[in-house]
């Protein structure tokens, strides 16, 4: 098995330069630390999985998270899985720092900087899909400080992985399930977070496209905003749905589901529509329990608070990258008769 002395000595360089670059810790010259990198893993270098447990310790390792505010019952359970790990981490010297925001890009570049001024080596990130965002991204990169995102991603960036569900295919599913669930015409109406979220769009994308060959009987009537915000949500599909009386089936494909469905409800609909949505929570439970949800898709929200964390521990202790680019959770389907 190879060792940092020998890839130094193929190097020309220092075991301690060699270290640096394989722990990600320290600035190194960019060309000295691709040949190392090239060195390493052409002698299939790898790094003694007790000697990391120690290093680990001695090294204090400070992560941070970035989500969505908690009033989402959905990031409620993703926050969840992220104090599990945590405390699961502890034991390693590692601390977790958590900053809970509202979908805005200015809160969420003030949130990075809170992080980086607190010298966190790593962040876990929920990004909004925006410029700003990326380029930060980019520059935490540079300045060493890996980010994975989760939950939604960001195109374009430098994030060395993604923990969070297949949003084109959940969309997919989602057409699926309406398609299967409702006969003759069907006008939909979609209720959607943010067009800056990507996840969102993705999945009204996925959505859109399942549809294609059953457009002769199901169209999409009207696509609304409502930021995920529950009042706003109440209130938008309350006015939708006066709107245009034809719609009989409703996707919801972000947040705001607990709003929307008080709107069916008080509008005296329930069980008139065919409604789906995302995420298992009291609320969801709840609506597809009194029918006024037909079936909810379920995505995994603590593995995404866990796994994050867990790969930016092994990629800051060990310098090895995520062995995969997309960890993808699994598309479960929930009905009434599974709950």
């Amino acid at each position: 098995m190879a060792t940092i002395k020998e890839i130094a000595a193929l190097a020309g360089v220092s075991r301690g330069t060699v270290d640096r670059v394989l722990n990600n810790r320290g600035s190194v010259n960019p060309v000295t630390a691709e040949k190392i990198k090239d060195i390493a893993k052409a002698l299939d270098y790898k790094p003694n999985k007790a000697g990391l447990a120690l290093a680990a310790q001695k090294k204090k390792i400070k992560l941070g998270v970035i989500l969505f505010l908690a009033d989402n019952p959905f990031f409620a359970d993703v926050l969840k899985g992220v104090n599990e790990k945590a405390q699961d981490l502890a034991g390693y010297n590692c601390t977790v720092l958590v900053k809970q925001i509202p979908i805005n890009v200015d809160a969420q570049l003030c949130a990075i900087d809170e992080l980086v001024h607190e010298e966190v080596n790593g962040i876990a990130l929920a990004p909004q899909n925006d410029d700003r965002i990326r380029l930060r991204i980019n520059t935490l990169y540079e300045q060493g400080i890996p980010v994975i995102t989760l939950n939604t991603d960001i195109e374009k960036s430098k994030r060395i992985a993604y923990v969070g569900s297949n949003y084109s295919k959940s969309g997919k599913t989602a057409a699926g399930l309406l398609r299967l669930m409702t006969h003759d015409i069907v006008q939909i109406g979609i209720i959607t977070g943010s067009s800056d979220i990507l996840c969102h769009t993705e999945r009204i994308a996925g959505f859109t496209e399942a549809l294609i060959p059953y457009q002769k009987r199901m169209h999409i009537v009207s696509i609304v905003e409502t930021h995920d915000d529950e009042i706003e949500s109440y209130e938008q599909t309350s006015k939708l749905l006066r709107e245009h009386p034809e719609i009989n089936a409703l996707f919801f494909a972000a947040g705001g589901v607990y709003g929307g469905c008080r709107a069916i409800d008080s509008l005296g609909l329930a069980g008139q529509l065919c409604a789906i949505a995302y995420d298992k929570a009291d609320t969801t439970e709840h609506f597809l329990q009194k029918g006024i949800l037909s079936a909810i898709i379920c995505q995994q929200p603590r593995i995404q608070g866990q796994k994050p964390l867990d790969l930016l521990f092994n990629y800051l202790t060990s310098g090895e990258l995520p062995d995969r680019e997309y960890y993808y959770t699994a598309v479960d389907i929930r009905i009434f008769e599974n709950i």
